[in-house]
């Protein structure tokens, strides 16, 4: 059986522009993040969303977010009006993520913009987000950089997003399924 490549993590680039924001404000947002946004004792969503303002978001009038809510970048987010942000939410932008009016994003939604170039260095690639107007994130869905999720499309529990979602279209995908090799071997 031929050998299978690993990459050596302790030579990993970093990641480019990191957060792009001094150091004092990353440190700073993750102390108000911890008092202010995601502390699940915390009730008022008007404090959470004057917290992320403050830091840069863009959230528009009538937004309810829950408690245990997570934001790696508040200068990366943009939500319009009336959405619902449900209970431990997490918004892992290192870049944009867009978000339309009356939108819905149920319980332990994870979105994150990141992911490695993990059949090279392993470096940080980062795409934005957008959800247009109306969707429904329901509990528990993982939305991936480069996610296009079209105006009133409902995505069920436990679903991984990638690429462009139609608009109107209810969009289901729990299963586990190989889709191809890391590495090319000897055998291929």
């Amino acid at each position: 059986m031929p050998a299978i490549r690993v990459i050596d993590l302790s030579q990993a680039p970093g990641a480019p522009e990191p957060l792009r924001r001094p150091a004092w404000v990353t440190f700073s947002w993750s102390l108000v993040e911890l008092l202010l946004v995601s502390n699940r004792l915390q009730i008022s969503s008007r404090l959470r969303v004057w917290a992320l303002r403050r830091y840069g978001a863009k959230i528009g009038r009538g937004v309810i977010m829950r408690p245990r809510l997570r934001v790696k970048s508040p200068w990366n987010l943009e939500i319009g009006d009336r959405c619902w942000i449900g209970d431990g939410v997490w918004f892992h932008n290192r870049d944009r993520i867009t978000i339309g009016s009356d939108v819905s994003v149920s319980q332990e939604t994870y979105l994150t913009t990141g992911a490695h170039a993990f059949r090279t260095d392993m470096a940080l690639v980062t795409n934005p987000i957008v959800i247009e107007d109306g969707v429904w994130l329901t509990s528990r869905c993982v939305v991936l950089g480069g996610a296009h999720i079209g105006r009133s499309a409902v995505i069920s529990p436990l679903t991984v997003v990638r690429g462009k979602i139609p608009a109107n279209a209810i969009v289901s995908s729990p299963a586990a399924i190989v889709v191809g090799q890391r590495f090319e071997t000897d055998d291929e």
